[in-house]
């Protein structure tokens, strides 16, 4: 299975890597296979790479229902997504 949580780029470091944010938890992903990261983008992530682009207010939707779950349950699910 795999879970699809938006991640929102806060950093972009070097050659196709950037530093990403979900509900908290942030890590280093490879870009490679997307042109033109910028910073404040929302990408789907899987395995350590983005492997798409989300709109903005549907990933703020997302990220709404998210912070409905309590902030371990949340961790949890968005650093199993990674």
């Amino acid at each position: 299975m795999c879970l699809a949580i938006p991640a929102r780029v806060v950093e972009v470091s070097g050659v196709d890597q950037a530093r990403i944010d979900i509900v908290g938890v942030q890590k280093e992903i490879s870009t490679a296979l997307l042109d033109n990261v910028a910073v404040g983008d929302y990408l789907i992530v899987h395995v350590g790479h983005a492997i798409g682009r989300i709109d903005p207010d549907e990933a703020e939707k997302t990220l709404a229902y998210l912070a409905e779950m309590s902030d371990e349950d949340a961790r949890a699910l968005a650093a199993a997504s990674m």
